[in-house]
């Protein structure tokens, strides 16, 4: 089925117009996937609601309780520490059938469905900023009573941004430090490449589009052929080469451990956050 199909009559409303409900909306009303009398959000801010409305046109409120007693599937868009605010309305008028979808990260699924009630059909995903371009990656992973069809149109939604994997929870901070993360890693890489560029001789403006042309079509490479990236990386290194003097540098520098390194120490730091946020809760 087609994401439109998925989401054939369902009404979606988003609790917080922030970036990542922004990059969801563009990308279901860019797509078609939707009409825009499908999509409502809510959010604290007047102006950023009127954004939304002027942009999008789709109809915004200050209400979330309206909010989410009109939808079919509420997805919960705020910042983490927010969470134990807004779940009580939710709560309150939460539809019996609707789905729970949360892009808030870190928040176990625990979290949600007990201040929820009994039998709440909760989605947890971990997506990332590149949804904004419509290139995103996101990992989601079902509650203990989401169905099958529930999660047909928890994907359907982030397929609209981008590639998507079902997962067990447990891996969802191993995603935070790989693809959660991993954006702020390789716009470090673009910057050191654009460096680079110039510490040779190439304008600023160049050497910026460069690096990020190249890493954008590397991994596009990559994505749309299936290769391993170690034989795409041989078809451009030739025997006493220009690739090859460059890739003597990198493993010289601990490239590849340092970005292991990085997610790993990032999936640690996403799992301290989950136990803080339900030791909080329990004690609260």
């Amino acid at each position: 089925m087609t994401i439109a199909e998925r989401l054939s009559g369902k009404k979606i409303g988003f609790v917080g117009g922030g970036a990542m409900a922004t990059a969801l909306i563009n990308g279901l009303l860019h797509g078609k996937s939707v009409q825009a009398d499908q999509i409502r959000a809510s959010d604290v801010k007047a102006t950023r609601l009127e954004e939304l409305a002027e942009k999008y046109g789709i109809e915004t409120t200050s209400d979330n309780a309206a909010l989410v007693a009109w939808s079919d599937v509420v997805v919960i868009a705020v910042k983490p520490q927010i969470v134990d605010r807004v779940l009580p309305i939710v709560r309150s008028h939460l539809k019996p059938e609707a789905v729970v979808v949360s892009v808030a990260a870190g928040v176990p699924i625990a979290v949600f469905e007990d201040a929820l009630p009994s039998g709440a059909r909760v989605i947890r995903t971990m997506p990332n900023t590149a949804a904004i371009a419509l290139a995103g990656a996101t990992a989601l992973a079902a509650g203990s009573a989401a169905t099958e069809a529930d999660m047909s149109i928890a994907l359907a939604l982030f397929e609209a941004v981008g590639r998507c994997a079902v997962l067990d929870e447990n891996l969802l901070d191993a995603v935070t430090g790989l693809s959660g993360s991993g954006p702020a890693y390789v716009m470090v890489i673009i910057e050191a490449l654009a460096d680079g560029g110039v510490k040779v001789g190439l304008g600023r403006d160049t050497a910026l589009m460069l690096a990020a042309q190249t890493v954008y079509g590397a991994a596009k490479l990559q994505l749309e052929t299936g290769e391993h990236p170690g034989r795409l990386k041989d078809m451009v290194t030739s025997p006493g080469g220009t690739a090859i003097a460059g890739l003597h540098t990198l493993e010289s520098g601990g490239l590849r451990r340092t970005l292991i390194d990085a997610v790993e120490a990032a999936a640690k730091r996403s799992a301290e956050l989950g136990l803080q946020m339900s030791q909080k809760r329990r004690s609260g």
